[in-house]
């Protein structure tokens, strides 16, 4: 008797859910005694410490459904009377593509907010960022298989920075005295009437999102096409062969030199279709994480300090920072050729 009592203490560590009296083979070792061998409920139920109702239960079912009956069964009702109609969640789901929310969608269908409610976290709609804002429509999100199956292209424009710093830091007051006083001064070459801009071209790969940047002053396809040729450098640096880019249909991504250069490169081109920037939202996010945590994460006195920020900036994101959409893991990780990652 000792020696099954520590074996009922094993199998507690096999139960399937917290509130299961029993484990599925102690289920079925009361049906077997009580159909098989004939014992009384009662006696079975006081040898396996439960309730008479539990080892009947149990009984019953290895009668009817045998060793396949043992196993939880799931605690949904088979039919609910009171469920909202298709119909209705198709009233529903229409209008939340229309950005209305749970009290407006319950005022024009006369019902509770909290039916409405249920019904969007049914269907997933519940939040707004699962909406696109501009056709109302559920976002659609791809992410291609392999590292350089896609990269995306596109330029972010910032002001420059004067000495002192800009508006962002200082003031509107403060920042219009450091334009005018650093224009035309040799010591900032980043300041002047005519470069009164920076470009980011930025490259993200659509797999990994890994990404490689760099600071120019103009957004012409020349600049473009040499940032595509070193980047590809860099990639294939890293074990990454590009095989298409994505890009906006900007006046560098739409000329002739471009289309040669990714046929040079092996790289077929394509564009997002006009006035759809979602198509890139990739590197359009990357273009707000890259303004917080660096073109604007902190005081700069002057446009080189900024600059001369980015690698540093760039290293921590590919390497150190927790990226939420590939599992909170930093973006190299799912580069797996890297050199020497297996030494």
């Amino acid at each position: 008797m000792e020696l099954f009592r520590f074996r009922l203490v094993d199998q507690e560590v096999l139960v399937s859910h917290a509130n299961a009296a029993l484990t599925p083979i102690q289920r079925l070792r009361i049906g077997r005694l009580v159909v098989d061998d004939g014992w009384p409920v009662a006696h079975a139920a006081v040898f396996f410490h439960v309730s008479w109702p539990t080892a009947k239960r149990w009984a019953d079912r290895y009668a009817a459904m045998g060793e396949a009956g043992m196993q939880d069964r799931p605690s949904r009702p088979h039919r609910s009377p009171n469920r909202t109609s298709q119909d209705t969640v198709r009233r529903i789901v229409h209008l939340r593509w229309k950005r209305l929310g749970p009290v407006a969608i319950g005022g024009r269908l006369s019902m509770p907010a909290s039916t409405v409610h249920a019904v969007l976290v049914r269907c997933r709609l519940h939040r707004l960022r699962h909406v696109d804002i501009r056709t109302g429509e559920p976002i659609r999100r791809y992410e291609h298989d392999h590292p350089g199956s896609m990269i995306h292209v596109d330029v972010k424009k910032l002001g420059n920075i004067p000495d002192g710093g800009g508006w962002r830091t200082v003031g509107r007051q403060q920042g219009r005295h450091h334009r005018a006083t650093s224009q035309g001064k040799d010591r900032n070459k980043y300041y002047n009437p005519l470069m009164r801009h920076a470009f980011v071209h930025t490259v993200i790969d659509d797999h990994s999102r890994v990404a490689y940047a760099e600071i120019h002053d103009d957004e012409t396809a020349a600049t473009a096409i040499d940032v595509l040729r070193r980047a590809t450098s860099w990639f294939a640096a890293r074990g990454v062969t590009i095989e298409r880019v994505l890009s906006d249909n900007g006046s560098a991504y739409r000329s002739f030199a471009w289309r040669d250069a990714c046929a040079e490169l092996g790289i077929r081109p394509k564009r997002t279709r006009p006035y759809r920037p979602q198509t890139n939202g990739k590197i359009e996010r990357f273009h707000r994480t890259l303004a917080d945590g660096w073109a604007f994460s902190r005081h700069y006195n002057s446009e080189s300090a900024r600059r001369n920020a980015l690698p540093a900036w760039l290293h921590h994101y590919n390497h150190h920072r927790p990226h939420t959409a590939i599992g909170k893991v930093p973006p190299i990780t799912r580069l797996t050729n890297l050199p020497g990652q297996y030494i």
